[in-house]
């Protein structure tokens, strides 16, 4: 694989290279084939993986030493992000999930919490994880209906949240979205909150879905569950703050995700187009597949180079909201679009278990209503045009 072709946030550096040489080396010991296929086809979360790198030191790139981490930048996270998903988006999600959690604690956190939950999260003692939407607030956050209601020494959630990713895994921490304000304007009375998944009042049911079976997606219902006064973070009615402090960052990761992934649907098309025989040469050769695999490398590619783009512009301090939506739109598009075309390549071959393009056509469908819809993405965009969407 190469991420490395026409970047615009340059090349990796030696130190960067030799660390993703022994993260590759370690998803190529533990994330085969076999194993893959058994994660998915049990429903089950990838704890060996997630151990693994927890003791590479993996969690504590992009994170002061202060709390335990070891510095590094976006271009560090987003080339990390590429080449986990190249083995698996829904192994990815395990990584990224507790990574851009921990970055808005690290931003909208106090001190005592940041001091308590990152480097508790940084050696494995514990997992992160976001609890925003509900059944009938998904892309209209504002909607929801969790309620946080003070009482002495804290406060009770009570509620139900919807579609949360690895909400259910072991020694999990949510930070939960809830309506401190019944009174307030839909976005000003609203909380976050963190939350053990093991606190009584806590249940966590993990849903049967399509795709992104490993890590999970759960249901997750709070019946009178207290949260101490201290967990409330980045200040009372201050949630909705808390939510876009690291939104852009939050969608360039799961970009990136989706162009490693995207990246590897290619490559065992080709491969498989290069060894297929039919009409006494391998498919390959013929125009219709050909030309159909040069489409898909370009279009990785042109998602590569926007999601780089949109680093870029955040790098330097500015405002990236245009860049980062077109990177997510045509990132996740892409990577549904690969791998469909992708199944078209491998025939009925694709359409069987054993092979590992039908779970990425499966994976890659939930990339364009998750993280922000591609229809919110393109209000989005068209709203930095100076248009306004109804």
């Amino acid at each position: 694989m190469n991420f490395e072709s026409q970047s615009l946030i340059g090349a990796p550096t030696e130190d960067q290279r030799i660390y993703r040489d022994s993260l590759q080396r370690v998803m190529a010991q533990l994330a085969t084939p076999e194993y893959l296929r058994a994660i998915d086809n049990e429903a089950r979360y990838p704890y060996e993986i997630y151990d693994a790198w927890t003791e590479l030191g993996l969690l504590r790139i992009g994170f002061p030493e202060a709390y335990g981490g070891i510095g590094g930048d976006l271009k560090d996270l987003l080339l990390i992000s590429q080449d986990l998903a190249y083995w698996s988006y829904d192994v990815y999600t395990a990584y990224s999930v507790p990574l851009y959690t921990a970055l808005t604690l690290l931003k909208v956190g106090s001190e005592a919490q940041k001091q308590e939950f990152l480097p508790a999260l940084l050696d494995g003692r514990i997992r992160l994880s976001t609890s925003i939407s509900e059944p009938g607030a998904g892309s209209d956050v504002s909607a929801l209906r969790t309620t946080a209601k003070r009482v002495e020494g804290g406060w009770v959630l009570n509620g139900q949240k919807l579609w949360n990713t690895a909400a259910g895994a072991k020694a999990n921490v949510l930070q939960v979205l809830a309506r401190t304000d019944p009174d307030a304007p839909p976005r000003k009375g609203l909380s976050m909150f963190l939350v053990p998944n093991n606190a009584t009042g806590v249940q966590c049911r993990k849903l049967d879905m399509l795709g992104r079976r490993a890590t999970g997606t759960y249901e997750v219902f709070f019946d009178d569950v207290f949260v101490p006064e201290d967990l409330l973070v980045g200040g009372l009615n201050e949630g909705w703050s808390g939510l876009l402090a690291c939104l852009q960052t939050e969608r360039l990761l799961t970009s990136a995700g989706y162009v490693g992934s995207a990246q590897k649907v290619v490559d065992i098309s080709l491969a498989y187009a290069k060894e297929r025989e039919q009409f006494g040469r391998a498919i390959g050769e013929f125009q219709v597949i050909g030309h159909m695999l040069a489409d898909m490398q370009t279009e990785v590619d042109a998602a590569r180079l926007l999601l780089e783009r949109a680093a870029a512009v955040l790098m330097q301090g500015s405002d990236a909201a245009r860049e980062v939506s077109m990177a997510k739109l045509f990132g996740s598009e892409t990577y549904a679009k690969v791998s469909n075309q992708g199944m078209q390549v491998f025939g009925a071959y694709g359409y069987s278990m054993e092979y590992e393009i039908q779970r990425h056509f499966r994976d890659a469908r939930s990339t364009t209503v998750g993280a922000g819809s591609s229809q919110m993405q393109r209000n989005a965009i068209a709203a930095t045009m100076g248009l306004k969407m109804r």
